[in-house]
């Protein structure tokens, strides 16, 4: 039996896969499942798995940071994405197994079979595929939404606002998209030359800012009124300054 560990922030995306791996019947024990970077290092130390599905973008960070940390550790990987064209080049030229979602039980299975006859070292693929990932960095953020992913382009999101556990947003043609987690999700996703955190429950596009009144608002040129806390003021006009 290979001990295998699933990587990936969405419950439903895991409980699948397990049932997936379970209905394949090819000796795969899957010894846990995690939704975050920490989770996943910490069971992989103590489990050391044989195979990880992993995921791109996780809970507290991306599967890099993940794999930064278990360096000393061998272990096939199959990435499991959302379609991103970089991601995807990058794990193409790194020779590493892949699947996307919505997952195939067909992809699932051939996957599988070309892991179980590769006993080559992850090490040399896994440099390859951080590199270029890193290189092409991302032009935009793929929500997951109720009815399917939406691609919003960092050059138009103008901010993004996050009440009671869901998080908007505004882009630049006057459309909105709620994502059903909190903005603390997804900051780590926004490049930090463009966006800067104003508040606990704001993230604002420097691109689009009109003006900073010193009462504590900053004006957007879309005509949005955006809070900035006291204890994000003074970072805020240093990023204004800039």
């Amino acid at each position: 039996m290979i001990k295998a560990l699933i990587v990936e922030d969405e419950l439903y995306i895991r409980k699948g896969l397990i049932s997936m791996i379970e209905s394949l019947d090819k000796e795969i024990d899957i010894i846990g499942e995690c939704e975050s970077v920490q989770e996943a290092v910490t069971v992989t130390k103590a489990c050391k798995p044989e195979l990880v599905f992993l995921d791109i973008n996780l809970k507290d960070g991306i599967a890099f940071d993940f794999l930064d940390q278990v360096k000393d550790l061998n272990f096939q990987i199959i990435f499991i994405t959302a379609y991103d064209q970089y991601a995807l080049q990058a794990i193409k030229n790194g020779a590493i197994d892949y699947i996307l979602k919505p997952v195939d039980i067909d992809e699932l299975s051939d996957a599988i079979d070309r892991v179980k006859v590769n006993s080559e070292s992850i090490q040399p693929h896994i440099e390859i595929v951080k590199e270029q990932f890193v290189e092409n960095k991302r032009e935009h953020i793929v929500l997951r939404l109720q009815e399917g992913y939406q691609i919003i382009r960092f050059d138009t999101l103008m901010y993004c606002q996050s009440d009671k556990g869901y998080t908007t947003f505004y882009t630049e043609d006057k459309k909105s998209y709620i994502a059903s987690k909190p903005i603390k999700e997804f900051e780590n996703q926004l490049p930090e030359e463009l966006f800067v955190r104003t508040h606990q429950s704001y993230v604002v596009n420097l691109k689009f800012i009109d003006k900073y009144d010193k009462t504590g608002y900053a004006f957007l040129k879309s005509g949005a009124k955006i809070p900035v806390s006291t204890r994000k003021r003074e970072e805020f006009v240093s990023r204004l300054l800039l």
